[in-house]
């Protein structure tokens, strides 16, 4: 009897058990780039479904070379408010959690690193201030900047347990590590070569999150992905300089093209919304002014071009100006190449640009040097064949047409000869008799 009770036990206990261990699930999302509002974007929306779903933690798979420091500070407000474990990984080998993800990757409450990558640099950089990113009496907004965020560094790692001096390394001297020395210092939890490794480490580890005190079941969790919406996808693609730049240069020959040729409505339209898309990404942008007028003027320039012979000159200015205007559009401070417009995108897109003009000058051109085949103009040396005598007026055949027509020397011409438009006046054909050709 006391071993049936035993029996009877352990499979209630399995039944009790199995439901609960079949429900541990890992969400794993994926941020590969910048830190800007569309990832924020994603990982808020991830930080909600994960709740909502049930799931055991969410894992951060994080590359990112830095981004803006709103986007971090709602990403590391998400982590902090959340009451699902959140694993930030930086991976895969070579990957980095430099300057914002430095503060993410330090708001998880898991850490972990894969071998081959690194983590932190994370100094304030002010955007459009060039070089002059040094925190002195003498740069008073970066030096504000700088000891908010060092502040906003050690509170991040006070309330996560991780070294608070390296984290303010981090933001005032630009400290970076590698996995081996993040974990020797006390900034990350694990290092480990795979997600499934990882999630093993840390299975039976305690965390705190904002509802309590949760241990992790990570082992043999199932794990799931989260894609970005099409929205979240769309809006991190604009936040792309090069997009940026691509857009703004469509907007600009869109307009110019319509206003060029009034009625077209195409190259409007499409140069309306490829502006508003250019100012949506640029408004996270450091912009130079001087570059986008420089911008501008290289453009007139190529359509001014069109309108007036200058013999290439107007079109060698538009290359000049629309390639020192490209590569001034975005004034980034050094350490921030995410934010630069690609060389090969400029120099492409401005050898594209003087092409089609070239190409509509050249044709331009062409048909001015084209003799006439219209009007008044169209007819003068062209041949027809007498259909009524001329004495002194008649009529002649020219181009399937029937047309009054006198003699230029007033001589009589025959009908059936040939003859040669000299010139027109008041709708009656000027001929003469074409020697080259008998009746």
């Amino acid at each position: 009897m006391k071993r049936l009770g035993m029996t009877l036990l352990l499979v209630g206990a399995v039944l009790c058990g199995t439901p609960a261990m079949s429900q541990q699930k890992v969400m794993r999302i994926v941020v590969s780039g910048t830190i800007n509002p569309a990832s924020a974007k994603y990982i808020h929306d991830a930080v909600i479904a994960a709740e909502d779903e049930g799931a055991a933690a969410i894992v951060l798979e994080l590359n990112t070379p830095g981004g803006l420091l709103q986007s971090t500070r709602d990403i590391v407000s998400d982590f902090l408010a959340s009451k699902v474990p959140v694993i930030v990984y930086v991976s895969p080998g070579g990957a980095q959690a430099a300057s914002a993800g430095a503060f993410i990757t330090l708001a998880a409450h898991v850490a972990a690193m894969a071998p081959g990558t690194n983590i932190g640099a994370a100094h304030p950089i002010t955007l459009g201030e060039g070089a002059q990113n040094i925190a002195d009496s003498t740069n008073i907004p970066l030096t504000k900047a700088t000891n908010d965020a060092a502040a906003f560094a050690r509170t991040i790692a006070e309330k996560r347990g991780r070294s608070v001096r390296w984290a303010e390394q981090a933001v005032r001297g630009s400290v970076s590590s590698t996995e081996t020395e993040a974990i020797r210092d006390g900034v990350i939890d694990v290092v480990a070569a795979t997600l499934a490794d990882l999630l093993r480490q840390i299975d039976g580890r305690e965390v705190q999150t904002s509802s309590g005190t949760v241990t992790l079941r990570t082992a043999h969790a199932r794990i799931y992905d989260r894609e970005m919406s099409f929205q979240q996808e769309v809006l991190d693609v604009l936040s792309d300089p090069n997009i940026a730049y691509v857009l703004l240069m469509l907007g600009m020959y869109g307009l110019f093209f319509e206003l060029y040729n009034p009625g077209s409505i195409f190259p409007g339209v499409v140069g309306v919304i490829a502006l508003i898309l250019a100012f949506y990404s640029m408004n996270t942008l450091p912009i130079n002014y001087a570059g986008l007028a420089l911008i501008v003027f290289g453009v007139i320039l190529f359509i001014l071009e069109v309108k007036i012979v200058s013999h290439g000159l107007l079109s060698i200015g538009g290359v000049v100006a629309l390639f020192l205007g490209s590569i001034m559009l975005i004034e980034s401070p050094p350490g921030t190449d995410f934010f630069q417009i690609s060389l090969t995108v400029i120099i492409t897109l401005t050898l594209c640009t003087a092409g089609f003009f070239l190409f509509v000058v050249g044709k331009g051109i062409a048909a001015m040097k084209r003799k006439p085949t219209t009007g008044a103009d169209g007819m003068l040396g062209e041949r027809g064949r007498v259909l009524e005598a001329i004495s002194p007026e008649g009529s002649v055949a020219v181009h399937g047409e029937i047309w009054k027509a006198r003699s230029s020397d007033g001589a009589p011409i025959a009908s059936q000869e040939v003859v040669r438009i000299t010139r027109m006046e008041n709708l009656t054909l000027v001929v003469e008799r074409d020697a080259s050709e008998k009746k």
